[in-house]
């Protein structure tokens, strides 16, 4: 499975397409499917284009998405910096709805921040899944501590330069693959920035679930800007039909 990752925390600015409002994420999500994608990603925004948790926000971004791609899953983020701390991410969080009633089918919650267990543990109480995300053997090692890995929907190995380890895209991630040994639950394993394609190629090679999306990378293989989130998924396919037809 390919999960596509639309926006991320990029700024409108960073590409012409970038989906920001919660219509851009639902027509982006479309394409996106449209093109290969199983599951969408992504970081609902407010009225003013800032990253939001507030269950409004949310609500807002999941139906757009759902109003036009019916039947995937949608997964959003957690991410500290959202909001000031984290007992405001709690609160925000208790008033999201349950997915039947509006809410995302699962969330993000990255291992290595404080209070994941807590922000987990909220997420479940909501009835929302949650992805454990894992960016460093350090973070793989405190979950598997846990009880958590027979508890979340997928793990996100996650291989970020400058925050995982090693200056080289593969041997970061299978050192975060060795630290978590053998997970209960499927991986989903990516990269970002020049870490992105390496790492997507190696995954789909090694036969785990992966993403792709302006959240990750701008740019396709050949380095050429991508066109939209949909090329980036057709090219993670192995598909070209929608770079023939934009250029």
């Amino acid at each position: 499975m390919i999960t596509a990752c639309l926006n991320g925390a990029r700024l409108r600015g960073a590409h012409p397409r970038l989906p920001v409002t919660a219509e851009e994420l639902g027509v982006d999500a479309a394409a996106a499917v449209a093109s290969g994608a199983g599951m969408l990603h992504v970081h609902p925004r407010n009225a003013l284009g800032r990253e939001s948790l507030s269950a409004a926000d949310v609500v807002a971004a999941v139906a757009a998405i759902r109003g036009h791609a019916p039947g995937v899953r949608v997964s959003v983020t957690t991410r500290d910096g959202i909001v000031t701390d984290h007992l405001a991410k709690l609160r925000a969080l208790r008033e999201w709805p349950e997915p039947a009633e509006g809410g995302p089918d699962c969330a993000s919650v990255n291992w290595h921040e404080p209070g994941a267990v807590e922000v987990a543990r909220v997420l479940r109480a909501r009835g929302v899944g949650v992805e454990a995300g894992i960016w460093t053997p350090r973070a793989a090692t405190a979950f598997v501590s846990t009880p958590w890995p027979w508890q979340v929907e997928r793990v996100l190995v996650e291989a970020i330069p400058g925050s995982s380890p090693g200056s080289n895209a593969r041997w970061s991630v299978e050192r975060i693959l060795a630290a978590l040994g053998m997970s209960p639950q499927p991986l989903l394993v990516h990269g970002e920035q020049g870490w992105t394609w390496p790492v997507l190629r190696w995954a789909q090679a090694a036969g785990h679930h992966v993403r792709i999306g302006f959240e990750d990378t701008l740019v396709l293989p050949t380095g050429q800007e991508a066109y939209d989130n949909a090329e980036l998924v057709a090219a993670a396919l192995g598909g070209d039909a929608r770079s023939h037809a934009h250029r």
